[in-house]
């Protein structure tokens, strides 16, 4: 059977509950279509978090890998097409605050995702759930990993990208502030999300 790496993110910033987290916890173990699922959560840390998501590569030598985070304030599940190599925003939780950096000093300055995310936006949109195609991952640790590992995989025919999801209820009654989303659709759209592989 094929291998998923699939993986979320600790909780950060503003965000006490990262449903990311959940999301991989549920389907860690699971068959969906041809994958069997293996989950992992990330550090929000610009120094160990590409480098543990390629180590998990180079371990488990996966077949596909989706990668996931939390765009609290969207409502849709979105699909990114690019990452660009470029850190910046607040503090991770390490209290690493970068200005601009490369991520890879003489790599692209952007690449592209190689999931079929026109595919998964219409399944997700057809199943009833709100989908879109986003055209930045931002400059935080979302687009960090996402160029990370796509660097890493720039030479092979293994599927890679990442995904943004909105708010969990829990989080976003912790948080008053943003739209959110029942944990249980969270999970199934990113079940539908695998399935178009």
């Amino acid at each position: 059977m094929k291998k998923l790496l699939l993986t979320g993110f600790e909780p950060f910033l503003q965000f006490p509950i990262n449903p990311t987290m959940s999301i991989v916890e549920a389907l860690h173990g699971e068959v969906v279509g041809d994958f069997q699922i293996n989950g992992h959560i990330l550090p929000v840390d610009f120094n160990k978090a590409g480098t543990t998501i390629k180590e998990l590569v180079q371990e488990e030598k996966p077949d596909a890998i989706i990668a996931l985070g939390l765009a609290g304030g969207r409502y849709k599940i979105n699909p990114e097409r690019i990452a660009i190599n470029c850190n910046d925003g607040e503090a991770d939780n390490e209290g690493h605050t970068p200005a601009g950096e490369k991520i890879i000093s003489d790599g692209p300055d952007g690449l592209f995702s190689t999931l079929p995310i026109q595919q998964i936006v219409s399944q997700l949109q057809q199943s009833g759930y709100p989908a879109e195609i986003s055209n930045t991952a931002g400059v935080y640790l979302c687009n960090h990993v996402m160029y990370q590992v796509l660097y890493a995989l720039q030479d092979t025919t293994v599927p890679a990208g990442f995904i943004h999801i909105p708010a969990s209820h829990e989080l976003a009654i912790e948080h008053q502030r943003i739209p959110s989303w029942s944990q249980a659709d969270l999970t199934e759209s990113i079940r539908i999300a695998i399935q178009c592989l």
